[in-house]
């Protein structure tokens, strides 16, 4: 048996602010980041005209995954998310494991989107794209934010907002000026011959990076008004919404891009077709907005995770140092940084994608298990209940076991360095009490 403590509901300082539409919101901008922006391209790489059902397919695949965490953020009234499940579930090195796991999975994230930020300036500006530019630009991209955050200035709540506001304006703006512009033309035929299975698993498994990060909603658990009522609403509904951009998305640049397979910048691509010049600015500054939305909150959020861990004394205490005179976990911050860029620097977009989606999958199938362990403990009237017994945890455990079934030989060695990495670091840490 475990001897960790979790923290009590009292100990939590912060405001009860987050309602269900806060709390949706947190959702639909997990979900919708960089991904969609540089996936459609790999989908119809892999699958042709049919891409457009993987995102149907992607969508069941995940919906039991989003359920069970709806049940399982329901019985937690204190900040913590999938770690806090891990290790009051299955003991305090799981709990550890999972934690790393989602550490791992959004570092892994930041370099795939720094990578599409890159591609995406250098569609308009070719030398920032490939070679020493490439690198240059990366580096003063990473090293810019981990400056910022180590000297503890953090983008506001209005600006994030003000970044939401246009990504979504920009997709919807695209989805409905292709819907004008081409008519019948966005709905597939399917004359061609299918893709084989393989490559509709390649294409779900890379689909999926841009069905994942809704996790993060259940992190904040202690700054919810009501999280047996609301956790469950937003991770519903915003999936619901988000499967139907990305379904339009996908038939819309399929329509407006014939060789959508071969474009490194399928959105631009798409609305440079669809409006000119203007378009692809208008698509730009949507694509610039969104993922420098998603790297701010990333780099300020994800460091916060390694330094709770050493504070936990499950990492070393050197991830738990406040710089004396900014008061942040810069130690922590450096680490992130310098490792996002390595990531960055090394991989491509769709790489770093489905690399990420293997860490998220482990994550996912913990926080599925817990279920039975949780559920006969924490289960009450106020909060939420999967109907058919474990049925539907059960569901999400083997679609995350099918698509791990799909991810190569590289990402899974390269998923076993990081876990073997945290064990040692955990190891370490644990020798040191």
């Amino acid at each position: 048996m475990s001897n960790y403590q979790a923290p009590n509901s009292k100990e939590e300082q912060l405001p009860r602010n987050l309602g269900t539409w806060g709390l949706w919101l947190l959702v639909v901008n997990g979900l919708v980041g960089a991904g969609i922006f540089g996936l459609p391209s790999g989908a119809s790489a892999l699958a042709g005209e049919y891409s457009v059902l993987i995102y149907i397919l992607c969508a069941l695949l995940i919906l039991p995954v989003i359920l069970s965490f709806s049940e399982i953020g329901s019985y937690f009234k204190e900040t913590g998310g999938p770690v806090r499940y891990g290790t009051e579930a299955f003991g305090r090195f799981v709990g550890f494991q999972t934690g790393w796991l989602y550490y791992v999975a959004r570092m892994i994230s930041f370099s795939a989107n720094s990578v599409l930020l890159v591609e995406s300036i250098g569609y308009f500006y070719a030398p920032v794209g490939e070679g020493i530019g490439r690198i240059i630009c990366l580096a003063f991209i990473c090293g810019l934010l981990t400056l910022v955050n180590v000297l503890g200035s953090v983008e506001s709540i209005r600006a994030l907002a003000t970044f939401t506001i246009i990504k979504f304006s920009v997709l919807i703006l695209l989805v409905f000026g292709g819907l004008v512009v081409l008519g019948s033309e966005v709905v597939p035929v399917f004359e061609s011959s299918s893709s084989t299975t393989t490559d509709f698993g390649a294409a779900a498994l890379l689909l999926i990076y841009a069905f994942v990060g809704f996790e993060g909603v259940v992190v904040p658990a202690g700054e919810s008004k009501n999280p047996g009522r609301d956790m469950p609403r937003a991770l519903i509904f915003g999936l619901a919404l988000v499967a139907v951009l990305y379904l339009f998305i996908q038939m819309v640049s399929e329509a407006a891009v014939p060789d959508l397979a071969s474009s490194s910048a399928p959105l631009l691509d798409a609305s440079s077709a669809l409006f000119g010049e203007i378009g692809a600015i208008i698509l730009m500054i949507g694509v610039v907005t969104s993922v420098t939305a998603n790297l701010v909150s990333s780099i300020f959020s994800s460091p916060r995770l390694t330094y709770a861990l050493s504070l936990d004394r499950s990492l070393p205490k050197w991830f738990g140092k406040v710089h004396p005179k900014f008061l942040t976990p810069a130690n922590s911050v450096l680490f992130y940084g310098t490792f996002a860029f390595i990531g960055a620097a090394l991989g491509s977009f769709t790489a770093l994608a489905a690399m990420t989606v293997l860490s998220r999958l482990f994550l996912y199938v913990i926080t599925c298990a817990a279920i039975p362990k949780l559920r006969p403990r924490y289960q009450a009237e106020d909060n939420f209940t999967l109907k058919g017994g474990y049925l539907i945890p059960i569901l999400g455990i083997l679609s995350c076991l099918w698509l791990m079934l799909q991810v190569s030989s590289t990402n899974i060695w390269m998923t076993t360095l990081f876990i073997a990495i945290g064990t040692g670091l955990y190891w370490v840490a644990r020798r040191k009490e």
